[in-house]
């Protein structure tokens, strides 16, 4: 009986050490999330977000990597305001010790509210891994959401 006891007490120590560090997981996915949509125009915020083995699958249906993503910022002309801002709705974080799932819908608004473009949508999902300590995507799925 007395065992009994100590493993029940060993098991409800081992769940109050792990439900903070389970929240900081899911405060800082959250973080990252919010930092990156807020950052998107800057390469620096891909180089950090995106790990090496990215596999991005477009909503175009394009497959590509995080070298490609970083070549387009070679590429490409630097405005001084991006032409979309992104933000993230109805983020959902689900958190596997070292792995994470995030599903969000992803918005799109135009900063030239002249121009007569329409707000985007996009469902976003992606799994991100912890290694050495730091979060990054590994996977990334995009998918339109019509409009309606």
């Amino acid at each position: 009986m007395k065992i009994m006891c100590r493993l029940a007490s060993l098991c409800c120590i081992a769940i109050l050490f792990t439900g903070p560090a389970i929240a900081s997981d899911y405060e800082d996915l959250t973080i990252m999330l919010e930092d990156f949509l807020a950052a998107s125009d800057e390469q620096a915020s891909h180089a950090s977000f995106w790990a090496d083995d990215l596999i991005y699958t477009s909503s175009a249906g394009l497959r590509f990597g995080k070298s490609e993503i970083m070549a387009d910022f070679d590429s490409s002309e630097t405005d001084d305001e991006p032409s979309i801002v992104y933000s993230g709705e109805d983020v959902d974080i689900r958190i596997f010790g070292d792995s994470a799932v995030v599903a969000f819908k992803l918005v799109g608004t135009p900063t030239d509210k002249a121009s007569g473009n329409d707000v985007l949508y996009y469902f976003n999902t992606g799994t991100f891994l912890r290694r050495s300590g730091v979060w990054q995507v590994v996977a990334w799925q995009a998918t339109v959401i019509p409009p309606t």
